[in-house]
């Protein structure tokens, strides 16, 4: 079976990279950075010659560090094979003291040594694992200390919490590095099955030639979440769900459903259409949102005891384009929900002609499983086998990972592979993300009432005025 490239690969085996990760020690790298990182190494995806140089305020020998690093990959990976281990310890190490423009720590030295250990013609790759307001700071340190240029850099979401600031990171961003330097980080854009939306509608007519307002109805998009925000309760309660969730994750999803076809699925191609739709996205009106907070997040260590900041968000979204006017999106996520699910359902028209009027609601939905390593669902109605024309729902799906030679890569490691590559493709561009914010501006400028919602419920009832005469697919 011929493979297709998805974008033509900048250096498709990287030369000596040091891998410089600022928050070493904090949540998000714990979670998701070295493990990924680890993932990369044991895969075989790394560059042959790497360093990894964690940074943060505290003086942590390197021997701690990685102690730090072993007890992280154990706790959210798995724990580490001894050899592996050893062969991958051997190159991580921690400069200390915090890095800010008056003062690099022990930063500049620790590259030096690892600069000198690899040959001193390194690629460095920045990832900014800190806390949003962290970014702008640590941005033009790395232009005063000399670290920028020809560096590529890696910035967590949200970019900015508003236009305002969105603009004032995006000046202090561009004024020291170049745009192609830039990797806006996205992790839904990593999963496997938001890269087949647009797959599996351009490589098959079928789906391709019904991909518009004549043929479908609506589109959900739905991130229910179980888990609540005990771990990250502080950035959390600065943030919410709209910031958190809204106009990062699910606007981006919804612009891989609704894009044009780019002219290939190279990196600009492909980030020109994501951001083109998005464009045409219609400010959010504050009357067809439904926010919601759960009964006691109040009561979480580290929430303020007044805070009103929204758990929940779902949204009535339209695209003002030839191709989805008068088609609503509806977005929806929060915590401490009935499930956890990450689905997007392309819910089809009810055809014309001599079945009309007689077939089950919601019953043509093509539906894709953002969860895991993805899944293809498909919903249609068939005559049940018998002497009477009696018409049945049907439902059948393609797990990805089933596909013969499948090998998926879970999101933080395909992107951060892709970092190092130099290939952009599932990153977010400045134009599109101040699009975003012209959308949300409504909304974040007068926000409806925020709602109480039951822990283990599906959120606040009006949730389901937004979306009536339909329903939601998932839990109701």
């Amino acid at each position: 079976m011929p493979t297709a490239k998805r974008s033509p690969q900048p250096r498709s085996h990287p030369g000596p990279t040091i891998f410089v990760l600022f928050g070493a020690t904090g949540d998000l790298a714990k979670r998701l950075v070295l493990p990924a990182f680890y993932s990369l190494a044991t895969e075989g995806l790394l560059p042959k010659e790497w360093r990894l140089v964690g940074n943060g305020r505290g003086d942590v020998a390197h021997e701690d560090f990685r102690e730090h690093v072993h007890n992280a990959l154990t706790e959210f990976g798995s724990k580490p094979d001894p050899a592996a281990w050893k062969s991958f310890s051997e190159r991580v190490f921690f400069a200390g003291g915090g890095f800010n423009t008056d003062s690099p720590g022990s930063l500049l030295d620790d590259l030096n040594k690892a600069r000198s250990s690899l040959g001193g013609d390194a690629q460095l790759v920045h990832y900014l694992a800190v806390p949003p307001v962290a970014f702008a700071e640590l941005t033009k340190a790395l232009g005063q200390h000399g670290l920028a240029k020809g560096a590529r850099a890696v910035y967590e979401k949200p970019f900015g919490t508003s236009q305002h600031s969105f603009e004032a990171l995006d000046q202090v961003v561009h004024s020291v590095l170049d745009e192609q330097q830039v990797y806006r980080i996205d992790h839904f854009l990593g999963k496997e099955a938001t890269q087949d939306l647009h797959v599996l509608r351009f490589a098959n007519e079928l789906f391709a030639a019904m991909w518009n307002c004549k043929h479908i109805e609506s589109v959900q998009i739905d991130v229910p979440e179980k888990l609540g925000v005990t771990d990250r309760a502080g950035f959390y309660d600065a943030t919410g769900a709209v910031l958190d969730m809204l106009v990062t994750h699910l606007f981006q999803v919804a612009a891989e459903v609704a894009m044009e076809p780019p002219a290939t699925l190279g990196s600009l191609d492909l980030q020109s259409a994501r951001e083109e739709v998005i464009s045409c996205f219609r400010p959010l009106d504050p009357s067809e949102v439904v926010l919601g907070q759960f009964d006691g997040y109040r009561d979480v260590p580290g929430i303020a005891a007044g805070s009103t900041q929204d758990t929940y968000v779902a949204a009535r979204l339209w695209i003002d384009n030839d191709r989805w006017r008068g088609v609503p999106f509806y977005l929806r996520t929060g915590k401490r929900l009935a499930a956890t699910e990450q689905q997007v359902s392309i819910i089809l028209r009810e055809p014309s002609g001599p079945l009309a009027g007689q077939l089950p609601t919601d019953t043509n939905v093509l539906s894709f499983s953002l969860a895991g390593n993805g899944e293809i669902g498909l919903s249609l109605i068939a005559k049940k086998p018998g002497p009477e024309l009696d018409l049945e729902s049907a439902q059948t799906s393609i797990p990805l990972a089933s596909l013969r030679g499948a090998d998926p890569l879970p999101p933080y490691v395909r992107l951060i592979h892709d970092v190092l590559l130099g290939d952009r493709s599932l990153f977010t561009r400045p134009d599109g993300l101040a699009a975003v914010w012209e959308v949300a501006g409504p909304l974040l400028a007068n926000p409806p009432r925020v709602a109480p919602y039951a822990q283990g419920s599906w959120g606040p009832a009006e949730a389901r005025g937004l979306i009536a005469p339909g329903r939601w697919l998932l839990g109701q």
